[in-house]
């Protein structure tokens, strides 16, 4: 099969269209020929040298893709040869085909295409551990969302909105703050005009900037509140004000997905079927797709990412 190599660290260049072994299903495992890899900033920073695959996975890059079933392994329950799905991985998903525990596998949602639920399975389980497992929000709370305009935080918006919360975001320039708006944000402010700890209060907020937002984020939260940290784009050290934190009764969630072992994902994952696809079904939540690049041009994909200039996910279709 071909797949996209990381031929060396360093910029969107690096990214090569190459032959490569075809996987082959391990037992609990399924081989998905793949019709489209979302895009996320996790991929960047591997192509960047930063962020390895765990070991003992591929070194192609990829964390969740979509396609049809077309080997199923030993002990797998629920899937066969022929499903259409999405699935959340650990890498390899910028390729033609992809081996991937069943329990990490997704049917695709009533409604969507095969191509556009690939934009769905890293978004959804990121908000659902994070936002509902992790930090509990509950129905008529405030959640702050950073990064509204992104792949995580355009779906953050309607997950929490159709489940009965109240959603503030941040995002950046006058087009993300309306596409926020859109998608049924109570309140989106442009952090380039307006410092969002001048105004907000809440008890969940979602972040993806990390040092740099740490103190502001638990200035804004409630007696109680919860502070998911899921990104470090704003660096990975700062102080922190423990008197504030113990006044507050407050909790700092910091999770990633990608290393976790594979019965955490399954617990995440059932969490999404369960309670989100019914969701994504009917209309309520639906995936925000930006645009998608042929595979074989991941670096384009990459410097559009980078740019920063994309509203919802960047997709890569086979």
């Amino acid at each position: 099969m071909h797949a996209i190599v990381v031929s060396r660290p360093g910029g969107p260049e690096v990214l090569e269209w190459r032959e490569v072994p075809d996987p082959r299903p391990a037992p609990g495992e399924l081989v998905i020929t793949v019709a489209a890899a979302g895009l996320n900033r996790a991929d960047l920073l591997q192509r960047q040298g930063h962020y390895p695959p765990p070991p003992g996975v591929s070194q192609v890059p990829g964390l969740e893709c979509s396609g049809v079933v077309s080997e199923v392994g030993e002990n797998v329950v629920g899937f066969a040869p022929g499903d259409e799905v999405c699935a959340l991985l650990a890498g390899g998903g910028y390729a033609e085909k992809v081996a991937v525990p069943w329990e990490q596998v997704l049917p695709v949602p009533e409604g969507i295409s095969t191509v556009d639920s690939a934009a769905l399975p890293e978004v959804a389980c990121t908000v659902w551990s994070n936002v509902f497992m992790g930090a509990r929000l509950r129905r008529g709370e405030t959640l702050l969302v950073h990064g509204g305009g992104g792949g995580i935080g355009t779906f953050a918006v309607q997950l929490a909105k159709a489940l009965g919360s109240r959603v503030v975001v941040t995002a950046g320039g006058p087009d993300k703050v309306a596409r926020c708006l859109a998608l049924g944000a109570d309140e989106a402010i442009d952090y380039r005009e307006q410092d969002f700890a001048e105004t907000v209060t809440a008890d969940v907020v979602l972040d993806v900037i990390g040092a740099k937002y740490l103190s502001k984020n638990l200035s804004v939260l409630r007696t109680g509140g919860r502070l998911a940290v899921i990104g470090l784009q704003g660096g990975t050290r700062a102080e922190l004000d423990l008197g504030m934190l113990t006044a507050k009764r407050a909790t700092i969630l910091g999770t990633r997905l990608r290393d976790r072992p594979v019965a955490e994902k399954g617990a995440i994952v059932r969490g999404v079927r369960d309670n989100v696809w019914p969701l994504v079904a009917g209309g309520a939540v639906r995936p925000v797709i930006h645009t998608i690049v042929p595979m074989t041009e991941a670096g384009e994909a990459h410097r559009l990412m980078e740019s920063g200039s994309h509203i919802g996910k960047v997709l890569l279709a086979r």
